[in-house]
């Protein structure tokens, strides 16, 4: 693992920056971008299907005295084959928590990465000691791509990014600005295509139920994509499950309301002590 040089006190701040190598079921290496700081309880954060380490930035920061924090940020729009489905990211996932972390973390996921943290808790159960899950697929999401033209615009897509979020002004136009350079492209808009109906394929209403991880949902009450509705099916479904409710917040509470998540993450880590205690 080769550790990026650190250039200004701001970046210091930010944590640790490194460039791993996965190896994916073709046998491809897949670059992955890994940001490590902090002391305490090991979780690792996983994205959305247009996330970025970055947009866990305002969480990390106020938890990483409690948290030993390592953002995991994986191409996703650049795979293709067998890595390019909802499988294929677990299989990465896994390969990178069982080669650099070793031990139990917390997964925190939002989106598809919520649905790859619930994969993992169903299938290596001693890999994860807590989840949290932020607008995950894996009971229901209305789609980003469905009625999508082949080369999106950008104020087209400027509409859609803008759904995710209650107060539209928390939207990054850098984030549009790489999804629409990204989408543009036929592979990266093939991929979205393809790792969205992987998701959509793979329910696990018949199956969360056998999660017996502690589990905290944090959700946006005005969250488009997997509605509370959503949120409730995890709740009702989940045995050791428990909510935060974020009021005027969309599908990204990581982006929108920081202060909000990591409230509720330290509060979170209370518990598992106190359960690690017992």
């Amino acid at each position: 693992m080769s550790v990026l040089p650190i250039r200004s006190d701001v970046e210091a701040a930010r944590g640790a920056r490194s460039e791993i190598g996965l190896t994916g079921a073709s046998g491809q290496t897949i670059p992955a971008r890994v940001v490590t700081c902090g002391t305490g309880v090991p979780v690792v954060f996983l994205h959305g299907l247009v996330g970025l380490n970055e947009h866990w930035e305002g969480v990390v920061e106020r938890i990483r005295h409690r948290y030993a924090c390592r953002t995991l940020e994986l191409p996703l729009l650049q795979l293709n084959g067998q890595d390019c489905s909802i499988q294929g990211v677990t299989d990465l996932t896994v390969q990178y928590l069982h080669k650099h972390v070793r031990e139990p973390v917390v997964l925190v996921g939002n989106s598809f990465g919520g649905h790859v943290a619930l994969r993992i808790a169903l299938r290596r159960a001693s890999m994860v000691r807590g989840l949290v899950l932020a607008g995950s697929s894996g009971l229901f999401e209305r789609t980003f791509v469905k009625g999508a033209p082949v080369r999106p615009s950008r104020d087209w897509l400027e509409v859609k990014i803008a759904e995710l979020f209650h107060d539209p002004g928390a939207m990054n136009q850098s984030d549009v600005d790489r999804a629409h350079v990204a989408l543009s492209e036929r592979s990266g808009a093939r991929a979205m295509v393809r790792l969205s109906r992987s998701a959509r394929r793979n329910h696990l209403g018949d199956q969360i139920g056998d999660i017996h991880t502690p589990t905290l949902l944090i959700w946006g009450r005005n969250d488009v994509v997997t509605p509370p509705s959503a949120a409730q099916g995890f709740l009702d479904l989940m045995p050791n499950a428990e909510i935060f409710w974020i009021d005027r917040c969309g599908h990204a509470p990581m982006i929108e309301a920081p202060s909000e998540f990591a409230r509720a993450m330290l509060d979170f880590a209370d518990r598992l002590e106190q359960n690690n205690e017992r």
